[in-house]
């Protein structure tokens, strides 16, 4: 199937590894020119190589502190001047942590701002110019916000990424009339060096077999493949909804 994507450029966030990687290899297999950003240029590089080395276009690297003080506005200038224009961004930085129940502001502000504020600003940065010429995809790679068990922790992210699905939805219905998309995938548990160095083959085995109910852990491109679609031309009817991709992991529906 032609995505019709061949000649649109994107730019892809959080793109050193996992998931963010894996889009942005994807895209640039159907002919999008990228602009890739993390903080740490060396690994952006080897992604730029990788994907060159493929025969694509070459990712153009910015590496880059997406949570200095004005990251997303910074970040959001460089990729239009080095593209031009941005016609997708994909939203892929981002981190988890549990922390105590009453933890202090400071920590709930930093968690806010990782998987919540750095993303609508970056997202705003880019969008004025997509309403101009009236064509756009903004995707979010959240998470999923069912509270889960653990005795007097909370997880920071969880909240974040119920506030990224209320402004992505409220966003939605605002620029869905200039052509532009706005969507999130919900990643289930995805194969990463952290899951790797924190669980043995055989504990991956026994969790899988345990807890999801496809009965194995997702691989990145597993999102990428999605992702990837949303950001085509065949996707225009398609907005304002997070979508999981998770195996069926998620005990609920909705």
């Amino acid at each position: 199937m032609d995505l019709q994507l061949r000649g649109k450029t994107a730019l892809v966030t959080g793109a050193s590894q996992g998931i963010g990687r894996a889009i942005a290899k994807s895209l640039a297999a159907e002919g999008v020119q990228t602009a890739i950003a993390a903080r740490r240029g060396e690994l952006l590089n080897d992604v730029a190589d990788q994907i060159a080395a493929a025969g694509y276009l070459r990712p153009i690297v910015i590496a880059h502190d997406i949570m200095s003080e004005d990251g997303p506005e910074v970040l959001g200038a460089k990729a239009l001047d080095v593209l031009g224009t941005i016609d997708i961004l994909v939203n892929s930085a981002g981190g988890s942590r549990k922390v105590d129940l009453y933890a202090d502001a400071a920590i709930w502000d930093e968690g806010m701002n990782m998987n919540f504020n750095t993303q609508r600003r970056l997202s705003h940065t880019v969008l004025p110019q997509m309403i101009e010429q009236r064509w756009g995809r903004i995707i979010t790679i959240s998470g999923k916000n069912e509270p889960e068990k653990h005795p007097g922790k909370i997880n920071v992210a969880m909240s974040a990424k119920a506030a990224i699905h209320a402004w992505s939805k409220g966003l939605s219905n605002e620029v869905s009339q200039h052509g532009v998309t706005v969507n999130c995938l919900g990643p289930g548990k995805i194969m990463s060096e952290q899951i790797r160095k924190s669980y043995d083959e055989e504990r991956r085995r026994k969790y899988a077999e345990e807890e999801i109910p496809i009965g194995y852990i997702g691989e990145p491109e597993d999102l990428a493949v999605v992702a990837t679609f949303l950001c085509s031309p065949l996707a225009r009817y398609v907005t304002g909804v997070l979508i999981p991709v998770d195996g069926s992991f998620r005990k609920y529906a909705f």
